[in-house]
């Protein structure tokens, strides 16, 4: 049976194309703006399910105030939530999405056609180049999010669940996310390791693009990329042997860790050839980064460009932390 006659029998049997899957805690405020421009999409043949992880809020009564299946659960973390809400889900194509991101008019008609063209097991995009919040740091962030998928190759070996999809019976076979993580962490690229490991295929689809509302502070940022990104994503490589030439971890991008890791070099030269060593790294990394800085520059001009500079390299140099923490957290659990 072809992808169109399922999509018939679908209709036939009133059953939705697409399950879209929403886990909340405590973000009431973005739920809501997240459920009204999801029901404003131009492809209407969904269903929505939103998993209330244990909130405190009002996260439960704004879901009721919309046309979704809502489960409340103890809280379990994101990777549990949507497992919870698979089980209640009917479409063919299981599409996860976070409560503090806003679909376009034309996101799931993409997420739709993704499948209906290729011969793909799941598909995920990228932050739109809009956030919504206009500080330097949250700016920053989405801007990197969106540069690095949009120049990333399409055939992919890692998953997003920010904005992703997988055939259903795919998710099912691999068992869904790993409950393991009880905190939003990186269950969604392990389990892009597995699908992958698994021999199907995930393609990243640069045109299907969610807006994200998070205000991220400079604390809240470092906090996230090196605990809940960093560390155990360095432990998740070391585990499979595996370190994919793309995205946030391709050989330029480890490269220009290894360069400003190595400004620790700086104590123990003398003034003026410390000077001209870090000259030398801050243009390297520009350099490789070049196209990047062009995007900022375009984007959003030449002062925020040099400020997003030096968070680049805040992010290499905390890069290259996570990366030895995790290196002795994955030798001591191999060691246990």
């Amino acid at each position: 049976m072809n992808n169109k006659e399922q999509h018939m029998m679908s209709d036939k049997d009133s059953v939705a194309a697409i399950s879209v899957i929403i886990p909340v805690y405590n973000d009431a405020r973005n739920l809501d703006r997240c459920l009204n421009h999801l029901f404003l999409s131009a492809f209407d043949d969904f269903e929505c399910i939103v998993i209330d992880d244990g909130s405190t809020d009002d996260s439960a009564a704004v879901a009721r105030c919309h046309d979704v299946k809502l489960i409340q659960i103890s809280n379990s973390g994101p990777a549990a939530a949507r497992n919870h809400g698979v089980r209640k889900a009917g479409g063919r194509i299981l599409f996860f999405i976070d409560a503090d991101v806003l679909c376009h008019q034309d996101t799931l008609e993409k997420v739709y056609q993704a499948f209906q063209r290729d011969n793909v097991d799941a598909v995920f995009g990228s932050y739109d180049d809009e956030p919504a919040h206009n500080g330097m740091v949250s700016q920053f962030k989405n801007l990197y999010h969106h540069f690095t998928h949009q120049t990333a190759r399409e055939e992919a070996h890692t998953f997003w669940a920010g904005c992703g999809a997988v055939r259903r019976e795919v998710f099912l076979n691999m068992d869904g996310f790993n409950t393991k993580y009880r905190k939003p962490m990186i269950e969604d690229i392990e389990l892009g390791y597995r699908l992958t490991k698994a021999g199907y295929s995930i393609r990243l689809v640069k045109a299907l693009q969610v807006k994200h509302l998070k205000k991220w502070t400079l604390i809240q940022l470092i906090k996230t990329d090196v605990f809940q990104r960093g560390i155990p994503w360095t432990v998740l490589m070391l585990q499979n042997r595996r370190f994919q030439n793309d995205l946030n971890v391709s050989k330029g991008q480890r490269l220009c860790v290894s360069l400003v890791f190595s400004l620790v070099l700086l104590f123990f030269l003398p003034p003026l050839c410390g000077l001209f060593y870090a000259f030398f790294v801050i243009l390297a990394v520009i350099l490789f980064n070049l196209k990047l800085y062009r995007f900022f520059l375009n984007k959003r001009g030449m002062v925020f460009s040099i400020k997003a500079l030096f968070l680049h390299l805040l992010y290499y140099l905390y890069s290259g932390i996570s990366f030895l923490i995790g290196n002795v957290q994955y030798h001591i659990l191999r060691r246990h």
